[in-house]
């Protein structure tokens, strides 16, 4: 039997830039057998990616700062040591309460980490979401993700 161990120090791991968010890979799909990810995401306060709905579940698990987590019509304030789970396909989007937050994301299958490898590689870093719209439509209509508002545009 083959074992797939993978360890990331502190202060490790590749990262990908999201338009509001930067994660750090810390445990890839490809040590799990494509079962699970883990990512460190750190956001600023500010713009967030609109509600939209991914094909994967996911959790998350705040480490500090202070976020809202909207799920479908509900709201959750997660501070650290607050976690939460996010089904596929429910309506979902977070916002940054302090000026920066870091949180785990623990994501079932590989889809997570190539959404957003596609989105670091497609995407300007340092442009605002209005302005990458064109870009960030074309890595949508790659992986099983949709934003509110633009399912009808794909």
């Amino acid at each position: 039997m083959t074992h797939h161990i993978q360890h990331t120090s502190a202060g490790e791991g590749a990262e990908l830039t999201a338009p509001d968010a930067v994660l750090t890979v810390k445990i890839d799909a490809g040590h799990t057998d494509g079962h699970y990810e883990l990512f460190e995401v750190d956001a600023p306060r500010g713009p967030t990616t609109p509600p939209h709905r991914t094909g994967w579940s996911k959790a998350y698990y705040v480490l500090h700062g202070r976020m809202i987590v909207q799920i479908e019509a509900e709201g959750f304030d997660l501070g650290p040591g607050s976690s939460i789970t996010i089904p596929p396909g429910a309506l979902h989007t977070f916002t940054v309460l302090s000026p920066t937050t870091k949180f785990l994301v623990m994501s079932l299958t590989g889809a997570m980490g190539s959404f957003h490898a596609d989105l670091d590689a497609t995407v300007p870093h340092g442009r605002p979401i209005e302005e990458a719209a064109q870009e960030i439509q074309q890595v949508l209509a790659r992986h099983d993700v949709t934003v509110a508002g633009l399912e009808a545009a794909r």
